[in-house]
């Protein structure tokens, strides 16, 4: 499978079990919670500015392409943990369609932010279906303490590019210390 559109085809809506491969293998299978890294090229390094573009462009397309539950935009990488939704009747959205939206349309508006030309992210991505519950809540930790586990914060409701869905403390706005 290619992640470009070849033929007309476009991104093909997943109505089942499938792996494909690039450089990676990569498993698909409808209704599943994926895992997902990706990391900036050539060691290039997200600015604070920069990062803001990526929460912003993750965060748009949740509700409509997929479920958020997760995610941290990290200086050199990104994580995230999501649930494709249905794409109409016929399957559900891709994860090769997902990523192109986020990365395509971040990098674009890193490099015009920036006054840059060149590539932000690396092709592939290391994608991971969540196959529990116990899984899910290892993922989940592992978003939220990496900003942590890095030295950019030393309280992880600091970290502002840091987001858990429905986890947000109603009075300051800011994320609550993890359970």
């Amino acid at each position: 499978m290619s992640f470009t559109n070849r033929g007309g085809t476009g991104f093909q809506p997943v109505k089942e079990f499938k792996i494909y491969r690039r450089n990676l293998p990569h498993w698909e299978n409808p209704e599943s919670v994926y895992f997902i890294t990706f990391r900036t090229a050539k060691k290039f390094l997200l600015r604070e500015l920069a990062r803001d573009v990526v929460k912003e462009t993750c965060l748009f397309h949740s509700g409509n392409k997929y479920d958020l539950l997760a995610l941290v935009v990290m200086p050199d990488h990104v994580h995230i943990l999501l649930q494709p939704m249905e794409k109409g009747e016929k399957g559900f959205y891709p994860l090769a369609e997902i990523l192109h939206s986020i990365k395509s349309y971040s990098a674009n508006q890193i490099n015009k932010i920036l006054k840059r030309r060149g590539t932000v992210w690396l092709d592939e991505s290391f994608d991971r279906i969540v196959r529990d519950e116990n899984e899910l809540q290892e993922k989940l930790n592992y978003i939220i303490n990496n900003p942590l586990k890095n030295g950019l914060v030393e309280k992880t409701e600091d970290y502002k590019w840091l987001y858990v869905k429905g986890w947000l403390d109603k009075d300051t706005g800011k994320m609550p210390v993890p359970p």
